[in-house]
């Protein structure tokens, strides 16, 4: 039986997006996202899956890229830049993924979901810190998506509702491409 493709992804957080844009463009589930508890494991999980291959993606922060350039290289593939990468499916998010949205989406429209998840509170204390009053909105809401327990997650969710399936930002473009792709699915 042949398996299905795999997308292996940093945390929770990564995975709802993947899975939300997924199901947005195919309606079906023809592709595995597998959160690999941080970027460290991805070795393992390559191991496990016979290595790089065209069915197997990976979505990394680009602070981590480097574990990515060592899990390729235990299987004799020498890849450095986010392009060559992109070659062997591994996909690097410029800072992180909620870099990703928030620039993706905008600070407007990330603030709306922070209020409507009634937290808007929560992110004007956030704000009004010295150490984060002068600095953009956007670094703001970045730092705020990180903080509180299980926040990134839900904000994660709400947040890959808004985007537009058939046109999300890179590097999730990429990956969700790719995938569907490798499963064969006629929007992929």
């Amino acid at each position: 039986m042949e398996r299905r493709p795999v997308v292996l992804v940093e945390g929770e957080s990564d995975a709802v997006v993947v899975r939300r844009l997924l199901a947005a463009r195919t309606g079906a589930d023809v592709v595995e996202v597998v959160p690999m508890a941080g970027v460290t494991n991805l070795a393992r999980h390559l191991d496990a899956l016979g290595g790089p291959a065209p069915d197997v993606l990976v979505l990394v922060d680009a602070p981590e890229s480097r574990f990515a350039t060592g899990a390729l290289r235990r299987h004799g593939v020498r890849a450095e830049s986010p392009e060559e990468l992109g070659w062997y499916g591994v996909f690097v998010c410029d800072r992180d993924l909620e870099e990703v949205l928030i620039r993706g989406l905008g600070v407007g429209a990330v603030l709306a979901e922070v209020r409507a998840m009634g937290e808007i509170g929560a992110f004007e204390s956030l704000a009004q810190m010295p150490q984060w009053r002068d600095r953009h909105p956007r670094e703001q809401l970045h730092r705020f998506a990180g903080s509180g327990s299980g926040r990134k997650r839900r904000l994660a969710a709400r947040l890959a509702d808004l985007l537009d399936p058939e046109h999300p930002p890179a590097p999730l473009d990429a990956v969700v491409g790719r995938a569907l792709a490798a499963a064969g699915s006629p929007r992929g």
